[in-house]
């Protein structure tokens, strides 16, 4: 899976790792498509480096980009004006991935992509046809592969369909309430070893944003030299045993809800309890306030968000985003991936979650779990842990169809009522009664 990962290595071995946090400020041509607003405040980022997209419901999307050589792509001052909203709401300080684990089945092999082998210096160039309709902006890139050609036509903005934002029939016969939605597309594709990895980057403009990660490319040759049990066949009859393995991506997020680095997190638990006499079962829900630092484990109607300390909707609501988990399956064999999400106070040296490079100081803990040491949380940094177990198949040749793994952070409150709902049903704010 990993050719050349030791020639890679030892020439990355001489980057300092300081200039790999801080560096690699790219060159790159303007925004697929600048929707500027005299009213709105721009991203503190020169015009080289800002994503400004206005979508096709009205929701306008701010952001500034920088890339480095180990996590990539790197995004901040996010923020998100929805239709109806005078000024964006500042959403997340910076995002960006976190670590790329990937461990073999047989116990032979185990990788971090980001920190051991420069993830971020394998950026590939895009085809024009791989960003239709958007931008292929020039990144210049650390610690480049061909130092010689660091400039590489690597990083797509563009806008992408989903489908129905929203569908409801209305009180008028044949009247239906309906808009499709639309994404910004952000993404990078960076290659390690046979795997190419999409990274991508969705805001919805209902406010929802999507983080994605894709692997693909090809089965590395050398791999096959598993047994049943540690491999699957892949070759004609009994043979050519492909090497299972995990991808356990981590992602990286500092929320700045309205500007502010301040926030709390809250954990939520659903109880179902059954009802005597058949009747309907009855659900509870309970809200844990986060103090400390936590690493979290999902489970079955848990749920966390992070609250602003600051900003309040219409409706007097704080704002918050929820972290919607998608599927995962967690890897036990290391501690640092036992948990789905860690929560650890703001420490601008701890920036990847397995074998952080960083001089923190003496002593200080290389992986995330050990981070987690009871203290107050005013300052979340959010970590999300999710896993994927690639047990290779025939269809994985030749080459490997995508395979995803992600999560979203969903709006809860940011705005007090859908983002888009139209202008006949505005009023319509609250309990909502008959005969309207």
């Amino acid at each position: 899976m990993r050719v050349n990962r030791i020639s890679r290595a030892r020439t990355a071995a001489g980057a300092v790792a300081l200039a790999s946090l801080a560096g690699g400020l790219t060159a790159g041509a303007g925004p697929a498509t600048a929707q500027p607003r005299a009213a709105a405040p721009a991203p503190a980022c020169s015009a080289a480096y800002r994503i400004e997209q206005k979508l096709a419901n009205g929701t306008t999307w701010r952001m500034c980009w920088r890339y480095e050589a180990k996590a990539g792509l790197v995004l901040e001052d996010v923020s998100y004006q929805p239709p109806g909203e005078a000024k964006p709401i500042k959403v997340l300080n910076s995002a960006k991935l976190g670590q790329i684990h990937v461990p073999y089945d047989d116990g032979k092999n185990e990788y971090d992509d980001l920190t051991s082998y420069f993830f971020g210096a394998g950026l590939m160039p895009l085809a024009p046809g791989e960003c239709p309709g958007g931008t292929i902006r020039t990144v210049k890139v650390p610690e480049a592969w061909d130092p010689q050609n660091p400039n590489v036509k690597g990083l797509c903005t563009t806008t992408r369909a989903r489908g129905h934002a929203y569908r409801m029939q209305g009180d008028t016969p044949g009247k239906v309430y309906q808009k499709q939605g639309t994404d910004l597309l952000v993404y990078t594709v960076n290659k390690v070893g046979w795997y190419e990895y999409i990274s991508e980057w969705r805001f919805a403009d209902d406010g929802t944003l999507h983080m994605n990660v894709g692997a693909t490319g090809t089965l590395a040759p050398e791999d096959y030299d598993a047994g049943d049990g540690r491999g699957w066949p892949i070759g004609k009859g009994a043979k050519d045993y492909a090497t299972s393995h995990s991808h356990n991506v981590f992602w990286r997020l500092n929320f700045g809800l309205d500007g502010s680095s301040k926030a709390r997190v809250e954990q939520y638990d659903s109880k179902v309890t059954a009802s005597p006499n058949g009747r309907t079962p009855t659900t509870k829900t309970t809200r844990t306030k986060i103090t400390k630092e936590l690493a979290g484990n999902s489970a079955n109607m848990r749920w966390w968000r992070v609250v602003s300390d600051t900003g309040k909707n219409k409706d007097g609501h704080p704002r918050s985003y929820e972290i919607a988990q998608g599927a995962t399956s967690k890897y036990p064999g290391r501690s640092f991936t036992k948990s789905d999400v860690f929560f650890t106070q703001y420490n601008k040296c701890e920036q990847y979650a397995s074998n952080n490079p960083l001089n923190c100081g003496a002593g200080h803990p290389k992986n995330v779990d050990k981070w987690v040491n009871g203290q107050t949380l005013t300052n979340p940094t959010v970590w999300v842990n999710v896993g994927f177990h690639h047990i290779a198949r025939d269809e994985d040749q030749q080459p490997m169809p995508v395979h995803w793994q992600g999560f979203s952070l969903v709006p809860r409150d940011v705005t007090a009522m859908n983002p888009l709902t139209p202008k006949e049903l505005a009023d319509q704010n609250g309990h909502v009664r008959s005969g309207r």
